[in-house]
């Protein structure tokens, strides 16, 4: 599944980048290797719907759960579209953010405002007492998350428009 995804967000203090330009890629793990170049980039392999992929990813990479990425695994990758590629086969990208998908769990990354309505309008989220709400660095969010940079697990979504959904977990990027 490739989508373009909307927002800014804060991934490392300090340094804040432009989402609007994130394009999502998902699939599974196939080969995780060091870099001949460098010992703090991982080269990832991946199959997706589209066929292989190579996924870097390099020290400033948010691995959401700090989780070690291992063959088998579903995994969902952000990585910046306006940035140039190399012309090779299979193509190779440089993963701004990556996260492990669970069977029938989706994931989406955008800014919400205060109704928690996504800014291109593609999701609506209806939180319940079961949602999970972190901050980026793991610790528990005991305010609203609307008008903040989310990434959003879920499984099932209404066919309105906006899509509705009642995410599983979220974690917020403050700005």
């Amino acid at each position: 599944m490739i989508g373009a995804v909307t927002a800014y967000a804060k991934i490392k203090k300090g340094k804040i980048m432009n989402y609007r330009t994130l394009i999502l890629l998902e699939g599974i793990v196939i080969n995780v290797a060091d870099t001949e170049e460098d010992c703090c980039t991982l080269r990832v392999s991946m199959r997706t719907e589209e066929g292989a992929v190579t996924i870097l990813v390099a020290g400033e990479t948010y691995v959401a759960d700090n989780m070690r990425l291992r063959p088998g695994m579903r995994v969902a990758v952000f990585y910046d579209g306006s940035l140039p590629v190399p012309l090779i086969y299979p193509p190779q990208y440089k993963a701004v953010l990556i996260t492990r998908l669970q069977r029938g769990q989706y994931v989406a990354f955008n800014y919400f405002d205060r109704n928690l309505l996504a800014e291109d309008q593609s999701l609506q989220l209806n939180l319940a007492n079961r949602t999970r709400i972190e901050s980026a660095n793991g610790q528990q969010f005991s305010c609203s998350p609307g008008n903040h940079v989310l990434l959003v697990f879920y499984g099932i979504t209404t066919r309105s428009i906006p899509p509705q959904t009642t995410p599983d977990r979220i974690i917020v990027f403050c700005e």
